[in-house]
């Protein structure tokens, strides 16, 4: 099996190109943020310590977390979301470490990794390669205007807490180039994916 990391700034269209890998191939994908928002779900790892850390206000009526809140909190607090990370990001890592192995078991040919800070909290180590998906600025702020409703001020805040462009090309061992039209990304994606059946 093949572990592939897949990461790129805000806006620059993971999700899609991920969508067609898992559509086309015999492949796994795992998208780090909803490991998160899973293991903070009642009864999972994260719920209880995420619990106290903010205090009993943030569990809402249905005894779900109000992510919302949380977010508006990280969001004005630094040393709040240091707080947060250090007690998600582990267990996001460990899930996928298992859900890794569990791959293996059942001879999936491709297992994805999809985190933004797939680089910074060392995804790389546990890939066999690293895929970066590029895409101009100007593009990525009009896409999260559109779908996200974000504020540009919003929109630079999350940029600038990611790596820059010449730090990803140079961590990253494959580039997409997905500000074009969609037909470009899935040709560059069956160029890349034809490889490795070659090689097989």
């Amino acid at each position: 099996m093949r572990i592939i990391g897949v990461t790129g700034g805000v806006g620059s269209g993971k999700s899609a190109v991920l969508n067609y890998l898992e559509d086309h191939f015999d492949s796994r994908v795992v998208k780090a943020d909803e490991v998160g928002h899973l293991l903070m779900m009642p009864g999972r790892a994260c719920y209880e310590p995420v619990i106290e850390l903010f205090g009993e206000w943030i569990v809402k009526e249905d005894t779900s977390l109000d992510r919302q809140a949380i977010a508006s909190i990280v969001f004005q607090e630094p040393d709040m979301l240091k707080q947060l990370d250090d007690i998600v990001h582990p267990a996001v890592y460990q899930y996928i470490v298992r859900e890794i192995e569990r791959s293996q078991k059942e001879r999936t040919e491709f297992f994805f990794i999809e985190a933004a800070l797939l680089l910074e909290e060392k995804y790389d180590e546990i890939c066999d390669e690293v895929w970066y998906i590029y895409c101009e600025k100007e593009v990525r702020m009009e896409r999260l205007r559109r779908d996200r409703g974000y504020s540009d001020e919003k929109i630079e805040s999350l940029m600038r807490n990611q790596l820059s462009e010449d730090e990803f090309e140079a961590r990253c061992d494959f580039q997409i180039y997905n500000s074009e039209d969609v037909a470009y990304t899935h040709l560059q994606i069956e160029r890349r994916m034809r490889t490795y059946y070659e090689s097989m």
